[in-house]
């Protein structure tokens, strides 16, 4: 398994994986080819790859926007058949360190209430519930603002579970 920047030749695949992943959520291909193009300029899209030689394929994908001290996970997703691989945990700690090259002092997130595993999975990397977004989704669904503290200003030189 790799993690990598994507290019222009993984946009289908990662509008595929858009689709299969987030349904009526999903962004448009033109959208991420927009992303992937770097005509966003704060926009950073990560693909993982699986496989080897010919053989290899996009299986999952990150994308993050850094901007000033703030970086945002906007996106991820893994292909069901690769899921429970580590491919989501590739992802995630490259958007930490596409994050932290960013200068971002901490990493936010917005995670559906009812999705009980990407919660955990989350929680058992640090982040912390920092509000909630009612009606966030099309389907009327509420966001959970989760938030990754990077920096010393934001509380990612304390080691997880340490108050102040």
């Amino acid at each position: 398994m790799t993690v990598r920047p994507a290019t222009a030749a993984d946009v289908p695949a990662i509008a595929a994986l858009e689709r299969d992943n987030l349904g009526a959520d999903a962004w448009s291909e033109a959208l991420v080819a927009e992303g992937v193009a770097g005509r966003l300029p704060t926009v950073h899209y990560l693909v993982a790859e699986a496989g080897t030689g010919a053989a290899r394929s996009v299986v999952g994908h990150a994308v993050a926007s850094v901007a000033g001290d703030i970086a945002e996970l906007q996106r991820i997703a893994v292909d069901p058949v690769h899921r429970r691989t580590g491919l989501a945990t590739a992802l995630l700690d490259a958007v930490v360190a596409t994050a932290r090259e960013g200068r971002a002092d901490r990493l936010l997130l917005e995670v559906r209430e009812d999705n009980a595993g990407a919660l955990s999975f989350y929680a058992a990397r640090g982040f912390v519930e920092v509000d909630r977004r009612r009606r966030y989704y099309r389907d009327g669904a509420t966001a959970v603002v989760l938030r990754l503290g990077l920096g010393p200003a934001c509380g990612g030189a304390q080691p997880v579970g340490q108050g102040r």
